[in-house]
């Protein structure tokens, strides 16, 4: 693909000679030229270029001005010509790529020419590769959201001991300000996370936070009570009693009624 090239540049002369280098470049393709600043901005905002010599100093606005113009950030890639050395800094500055002084020679516009070339090729992979993320990020989108893993273990400190409590094993989980406790048949275990941590730890298919102060296991779950307007209780297999809230019997209803639908489906 050829790139498209825009010359500005005030003098005749100075257009005649650039395009002169450049026709030997089989990748460069010269689009128009500009002899003042007004008609580089014209240019730049109505056809668009891969490739832009501009002369620093033009009549009106100088090069500079062209850049604030148009805005660093929607320029093509730029090399400066001049025939004031003095301006190199300043060039480099405004992000330009390269600084060429006149009378420009062929070899060092053939150096330039390369770094142009890489500098284009680098910006086209670029874009091309957030193109590919922004057509993979739209199918993620569109796909379901990756199934999320609970845990089967948790791990316990129990005196000097760490012991492996089986997830499905907990009957249900009591709160104790900052620990909780795990009621696994006839034991206890205390972790250090309070039951809000467990709660959004656990799978809510399986734990139900019934009460502020209870998670219960919904397969342990014998009967549930209604008693009264605002609490409940529910029975659990083992014969444990245990509070419920109005949220929580909501909560757990649902949740019983989801189980029931995959169980019949």
């Amino acid at each position: 693909m050829k790139l498209r090239t825009l010359i500005a540049d005030d003098e005749p002369l100075a257009r005649e000679r650039l395009r002169y280098l450049l026709s030997g470049d089989g990748d460069i393709e010269i689009v128009n030229e500009c002899r003042n600043s007004r008609e580089v901005i014209s240019e730049l905002r109505n056809s668009p270029v891969d490739l832009l010599f501009l002369d620093i100093q033009m009549p009106g606005r100088g090069g500079f001005e062209v850049i604030e113009q148009i805005g660093a950030g929607s320029m093509p890639v730029t090399v400066f010509v001049t025939a004031h050395s003095h301006y190199a800094v300043q060039a480099f500055e405004a992000h330009a790529l390269d600084y060429l002084t006149k009378p420009v020679e062929m070899e060092r516009l053939q150096s330039t020419l390369r770094r142009v070339k890489e500098r284009i090729a680098a910006n086209r992979a670029l874009a091309t590769q957030e193109q590919l993320k922004s057509i993979l990020a739209s199918i993620d989108g569109a796909a379901p959201p990756p199934r999320r893993e609970y845990p089967t273990r948790l791990l316990v400190a129990n005196g000097t001991r760490d012991s492996f409590v089986t997830v499905s094993d907990i009957e249900w989980i009591e709160a104790a300000d900052y620990y909780s406790c795990l009621h696994v048949g006839a034991k206890c275990f205390m972790l250090r996370e309070t039951i809000k941590q467990l709660a959004n730890t656990l799978d809510p298919k399986e734990f139900v936070r019934i009460h502020r102060s209870a998670i219960v296991n919904i397969t342990q779950v014998r009967e549930i009570l209604r008693e009264g307007r605002s609490e409940g209780g529910v029975i659990l297999n083992s014969g444990q009693r245990l509070r419920m809230s109005k949220v929580g019997w909501r909560s757990l209803i649902e949740v019983s009624r989801g189980r029931s639908a995959q169980t019949s489906g």
